[in-house]
């Protein structure tokens, strides 16, 4: 589910339990809502807070620990594939068709990599193309001693291509758990509905609490979008990748 649905749905019952508690406020009769009953009220209603304000703290961390560790893992996939074509090319002219294979692979490797509905059959066809520069460079014939390290490092370096790509392909296109969403948004549409309900409903408290809703649902947004980083309006951008290398002279 896309994290701007999500987030709007969140939005919808944080906001509607909100308007609920306003109504249950003009029916629960007054002596429910003063003394020991208001107490009683406000100390549930700060541990279920504090059990979200937790709980969001702790998802953001985590998702933007993993966003960033995920760019950097795409940045380091970039960097090897150009000093990957550095080493090819350094080693001599008979490494044309595999500089020239390294390129042809970019542009299926991002679209298995930012892939968007693709079957995972139609998925796997760019790591064949991609495992046939790493055995280019296995078949390669070195006639000195500086063609054979080169050929030892190009080797790594395709190796650990292909093992990046299948790191990033493999990846979960949304790392937060559904049940774990769900239970926030419960504790938040809980703290919404009875800050209604603590006081008479008028203009100024339902745009107080339209503001602070929005805000919830604001985080709830910008978690769900840390968390889906080949997707979304907050996806890594992949047109460093794409225009690693450039054109072959002819």
């Amino acid at each position: 589910m896309p994290a701007i649905v999500a987030a709007s749905i969140a939005f919808v019952l944080i906001f509607g339990s909100a308007l609920i508690g306003m109504f249950i406020r003009s029916k629960v009769p007054d002596s429910h809502l003063v003394g020991d009953s208001k107490d009683v009220i406000r100390l549930a209603t700060a541990l279920i807070a504090t059990m979200s304000a937790v709980v969001l703290a702790l998802l953001f961390a985590s998702t933007r620990a993993s966003f960033e560790q995920t760019a950097g893992t795409v940045t380091r996939l970039t960097t090897d594939i150009i000093e990957l074509d550095h080493v090819l090319e350094e080693y001599g002219p008979e490494t044309m068709p595999l500089r020239k294979a390294l390129r042809e692979s970019i542009v299926p490797m991002i679209d298995s990599i930012w892939r968007d509905g693709m079957a995972k059959s139609q998925a796997d066809k760019p790591y064949l193309r991609q495992e046939s520069v790493l055995y280019g460079v296995r078949g390669l014939t070195p006639r000195d001693h500086i063609q054979t390290s080169l050929q030892v490092r190009a080797l790594q370096l395709s190796t650990d291509v292909s093992q990046t790509r299948l790191i990033l392909f493999t990846q979960l296109p949304d790392s937060i758990s559904r049940p774990f969403m769900t239970a926030l948004v419960l504790w938040l549409a809980f703290i919404f509905g009875t800050f209604s309900m603590s006081a008479a409903p008028n203009r100024t408290i339902v745009a107080v609490l339209f503001i602070c809703v929005f805000s919830a649902s604001a985080a709830i947004f910008l978690i769900l979008e840390l968390g889906q980083p080949f997707d979304g309006l907050m996806q890594i951008p992949n047109a460093a990748l794409r225009h690693a290398l450039p054109p072959l002279s002819s």
